[in-house]
């Protein structure tokens, strides 16, 4: 094999491989002789076949299986002759005019990461800031619950009101009062004004007393799931078996054992520890922005530009996908364009910071054991059903740069508490909001450490606060057959795709890495590369691939957009 030198600027690097016809003609002749024996042919004997005649009917296939193992073991030769670590895939073209029989011409153009600089970790310095849990926050937690097990009392011969819970019989029937399937039921119990019914009917129950029957008539909307009653008027026969109000919500012993537990001192302690789990997040979160910035301060290098687009590709979709939410998505998009060389700052940073991590990680040998990478692949896995399940896994196990993409965030975590530990400590304690608003602002709240956002320097905006869930108010399962009157349940809403912002995937606590976002579509397995296609060559350098593959958890923060966010 002959390797020419073409380019070398940069990062970037391209080389001329020649791969003598010979060396591709001695494997089709060894594979030649390896498959004869199997090739079975009619008027032959098993094994007997001329060997002229195998090689008419299955050359060509041997010839192309020839050329792409000579390609490959070509590139891992010339990435291990010149001493190379690739940054992506390198790209191999086979020069035009190529026949079987001739020597073989390869264009290989690739990047190579950069000689990072040693990662300063000593001098670090870090504030952590606590949040103590007090009492008021567990009490808070509690009334959610206790307004969530709504209890109902006998309201004797009071009216129903909005508010309050009616049990019926009903019976539906068309307007020429036949009686349609599915519209009959007992004891059916209905908090007035919830919206569990269709439009219509919740109305006109309200002012019904215990023992009242009554005739209601309601439409049925045009997207009803029973296509022979949608958008047609039908009655209901009711028969009002009880009225009940919504007695007031307590906080005491039958709350927890409505909720499946022993005693109301096990609530608290089992709120007290969640509450404490997100405050110890948010400490972390705010630690790890501040220890990114200070390893971003600090090093300053030439990044591969493909691994820079790479990045930015995947933080443009999340944002595209993300407009498509906003009120006005062609506006959102518009200002997304304006923002476009921030976003690739952002993406340039990342890189950097995850290529920092990565070298640090090494360095200090910061490893994913096995068994914790079984764990992740099972985790994984548990989107995927049946024969899926099995095929992502194989998947995982055979793709080199997918099992990176799922190990990165651990092993990102590992290199954080690492730096952590070597990182000079003070401990504050502080209030949720503020720390809250530490997280979100530009200049922190007297930290004496003003948190730029490094890829554009401009000023957070702060995000509005979600709205709490609104309380279900069903008073659980009811009795009897579920009546056509019924909402169809609504399809779940397509999850948000993760904001870019300054927190690791794991820091928002419920992105999974990339390959196992993928849909649960059956991964393909390998054939032989064709020569168009990327050669795989990462899996030779672990460090290459833990980097490649890093970029995305070494996060940085994203210029907030100055829009109104939708309501959530």
């Amino acid at each position: 094999m002959q390797t020419v030198e073409t380019l070398n600027e940069g990062l970037k690097r391209a080389y001329t491989v020649t791969i003598p016809a010979s060396a591709i003609a001695g494997r089709v002749d060894a594979e030649l002789k390896r498959v004869a024996p199997q090739i079975r042919m009619p008027g032959f004997r098993p094994g007997k076949v001329p060997a002229n005649l195998v090689r008419k009917m299955h050359g060509p296939a041997l010839h192309q299986d020839a050329l792409n193992t000579s390609i490959q073991e070509g590139i891992q030769a010339l990435i291990s002759e010149k001493q190379l670590r690739p940054a992506m895939q390198p790209s191999v073209e086979l020069t035009e005019g190529y026949e079987a029989g001739k020597d073989a011409e390869l264009k290989v153009e690739l990047e190579v990461l950069p000689q990072v600089p040693a990662p300063a970790i000593e001098g670090l310095k870090l504030e952590r800031l606590t949040v103590p849990v007090d009492d008021a926050a567990i009490d808070v937690q509690l009334k959610r619950f206790a307004d969530m097990q709504k209890r109902w009392e006998d309201a004797g011969d009071k009216a129903a009101e909005t508010g309050d819970q009616v049990t019926m019989d009903f019976v539906g029937k068309t307007l020429d009062g036949v009686a349609f399937e599915g519209g009959t039921g007992t004891d059916m119990a209905v908090e007035l004004g919830a919206g569990q019914l269709i439009p219509g009917f919740e109305d006109q129950v309200v002012g019904v007393k215990a023992g009242d029957e009554r005739q209601i008539t309601v439409t049925f909307p045009e997207d009803y799931g029973a296509k022979e009653l949608a958008g047609q008027q039908a009655t209901f026969d009711l028969t009002i078996k009880a009225v009940k109000t919504a007695a007031e919500s307590a906080i005491d012993e039958e709350l927890a054992k409505a909720l499946g537990l022993e005693s109301l001192d096990q609530l608290r302690g089992l709120l007290r520890g969640q509450i404490e789990q997100e405050h110890n997040q948010l400490t972390r979160t705010y630690m790890k922005r501040k220890l990114l910035d200070q390893l971003a301060e600090g090093h300053d290098f030439e990044v591969p530009p493909s691994m820079v687009e790479a990045e930015f590709n995947q933080i443009w979709q999340q944002l595209q996908h993300e407009a498509t939410h906003e009120p006005d998505p062609q506006a959102a998009l518009a200002e997304m364009e304006a923002e476009r060389d921030d976003y690739r700052k952002i993406a340039e940073r990342r890189v950097r910071l995850g290529l920092l991590l990565s070298e640090i990680g090494q360095a200090n040998g910061v490893e994913v054991s096995q068994q914790e990478m079984n764990r992740l692949i099972a985790q994984a896995a548990q989107q995927y059903r049946g024969e899926d399940q099995q095929r992502f896994v194989q998947y995982i196990q055979q793709d080199p740069m997918a099992a990176a993409q799922l190990r990165a965030p651990l092993y990102e975590d590992k290199v954080v508490d690492f730096l952590f530990d070597k990182a000079e400590v003070t401990e504050r304690e502080t209030t949720r909001e503020e720390l809250e608003a530490a997280i979100e602002s530009e200049d922190g709240f007297a930290t004496g450490t003003h948190h730029h956002d490094h890829d554009n320097h401009k000023p957070k905006q702060t995000r509005g606060k979600k709205k709490p869930a609104a309380s279900d108010g069903k008073g659980g399962a009811t009795d009897g057959e579920a009546p056509a009157a019924e909402k169809p349940a609504k399809k779940p809403a397509a999850k948000k795709a993760a904001k870019v912002d300054e927190a690791t995937a794991t820091d928002e606590a419920a992105v999974e890495p990339a390959a196992a976002q993928a849909p649960a579509k059956k991964p393909r397995a390998k054939k032989a590369a064709p020569v168009s296609e990327e050669t795989q060559v990462l899996e030779s350098d672990p460090v290459a691939a833990e980097a490649a593959a890093g970029t995305e958890a070494a996060d940085a923060p994203a210029p907030k957009r100055t829009r109104a966010k939708k309501a959530e």
